[in-house]
């Protein structure tokens, strides 16, 4: 199969179903279901979340079943006038992979990045993770750096 009878759309707010499964599509790609499925937000709170402009919903379709996807923060820059998309998540259901759809999705992304005046996107791909590095490796420069979580600590010790 190829991406011609893939339809990729950018979701908005009446698309929190949609939302729903590309939720779903994640926690089966990286097999967390917790994560994804566990503590589902309701439907007002996505729909607000893709009515974001700082939030970037991308779904691949075919046959009207979501096959992939991806969502994107946009960050607003303070040293210039310009913004960076960052690539929070990416997935293809497995029955799906290796037919371009993971390309199509961040061709259709870097459109949107450009019309919004990005002037980058960047993604974040674990070591053992060979296929999405060599994925990001053929669409742009690779950087080695190191990625830390920090706890939040809260005033009542929470």
């Amino acid at each position: 199969m190829s991406t011609t009878d893939v339809e990729i759309r950018h979701l908005g707010p009446e698309d929190v179903a949609a939302m729903g499964a590309l939720l779903d599509v994640f926690g089966d790609a990286f097999d967390d279901q917790r994560a994804y499925r566990g503590n589902r937000p309701g439907g007002d709170y996505l729909a607000n979340l893709l009515g974001a402009d700082h939030f970037i919903a991308l779904v691949a379709a075919r046959r009207r079943a979501v096959v992939g996807g991806l969502a994107a923060y946009e960050l607003r820059k303070f040293e210039q006038a310009r913004s960076e998309v960052y690539i929070y998540d990416l997935a293809v259901s497995a029955a799906h992979r290796r037919q371009g759809i993971a390309t199509a999705l961040i061709n259709v992304l870097g459109e949107i990045a450009a019309r919004r005046g990005a002037y980058v996107i960047f993604v974040q791909a674990d070591l053992e993770d060979e296929p999405a590095i060599a994925l990001y490796t053929s669409l742009g420069v690779r950087e080695d750096v190191l990625h830390f979580d920090i706890p939040v600590r809260r005033r009542d010790g929470g």
